[in-house]
């Protein structure tokens, strides 16, 4: 394809600020009522000399890995140093699986201090379930406290 001086001043012009070819492309059939795919495209940019601007490089991530955001009204989440200990008295008891079960991230089972045990998992969205033996069992909250902090320990010790 043969382009005028006046089409080629434009094509050069839309690279120079930032057009990908998906745009020289649209602009072209729009402007010009030239329609070309995408290869095409492609390369005409090629025999007409021309390049893509370069996107510009994503910054760099900072070196420390930083704990996400809190989202508004939850508190933020606590270094492993700032985690509190389980609660004196009864004892939580988490493990993790070897195989994971299925559309979960992460999974395992965890006795709570009264001798109750549920099956628990992280799915997809980042959502904690728990699945008592026992129908209708709610731990205590100081041991759902527990087993959340005893879970962020081993969780963050086998790297998720």
């Amino acid at each position: 394809m043969t382009l005028t001086d006046a089409q080629t001043t434009a094509v050069a012009q839309w690279l120079a600020d930032g057009a990908s070819l998906s745009d020289v492309q649209r602009r072209l059939r729009e402007d010009f009522q030239l329609t070309l795919t995408y290869l095409d495209t492609r390369l005409l940019v090629d025999d007409l000399k021309l390049s893509l601007k370069e996107p510009e490089p994503p910054a760099p991530e900072p070196a420390a890995e930083a704990a996400p955001e809190p989202l508004p009204g939850e508190a933020p989440l606590p270094a492993d140093d700032d985690l509190p200990l389980p609660p004196a008295g009864g004892k939580v008891n988490v493990t993790i699986d070897q195989i994971t079960k299925p559309s979960a991230l992460i999974s395992g089972r965890v006795t709570f201090s009264d001798g109750e045990t549920a099956a628990w998992y992280l799915d997809q969205m980042g959502r904690l379930g728990l699945d008592p033996t026992t129908l209708g069992y709610r731990p205590a909250e100081r041991d759902v406290l527990a087993f959340q902090v005893e879970l962020q320990r081993l969780a963050r010790a086998q790297g998720f």
